[in-house]
């Protein structure tokens, strides 16, 4: 192999793991949700994350993005990053306090997204300022 293939097969390597992001920022309004579910799921398809992932991360973004308007403080943030073979979905909200696993009753109507979250994602947790709830989720090899 000639140096200018190696460095065309490496360059074309580095150009396929380059990753892959949105990133928006909006006030806290129920109708938000919905719109959040479509962006993310927009994004997906055009990263070709499909299938049962897809639907995992959109149910995890619906449910984030629904916690932090309902429990956050001031503008809410959605992050969805797509690299290494994996995508990680953060939502910000403003609240130092940090987001906690619940255990809902039967006859609740809400207090379970985050352990729908918890069930599906590969991992999740709070970042140390409580402010920001992180999920992540493998991506199946030949869905990139």
């Amino acid at each position: 192999m000639t140096p200018a293939t190696a460095v065309a097969t490496v360059a074309s390597e580095l150009l396929h793991q380059t990753p892959q992001c949105f990133a928006v920022a909006f006030t806290p309004d129920k109708a938000r949700v919905g719109r959040m579910r479509r962006i993310a799921a927009a994004h997906l398809r055009l990263w070709k994350v499909r299938g049962s992932t897809a639907d995992d991360i959109v149910l995890a973004v619906s449910e984030l993005v629904t916690n932090g308007i309902q429990h956050g403080r001031g503008n809410i943030g959605l992050k969805v990053l797509h690299a290494a073979g994996e995508v990680r979905v953060e939502v910000t909200d403003g609240n130092p306090a940090p987001a906690q696993l619940t255990s809902a009753g039967n006859d609740d109507v809400s207090g379970r997204g985050l352990f729908l979250v918890a069930v599906f994602a590969r991992d999740w947790g709070v970042s140390n300022d409580g402010k920001t709830t992180w999920c992540v989720f493998p991506v199946p090899a030949g869905r990139l």
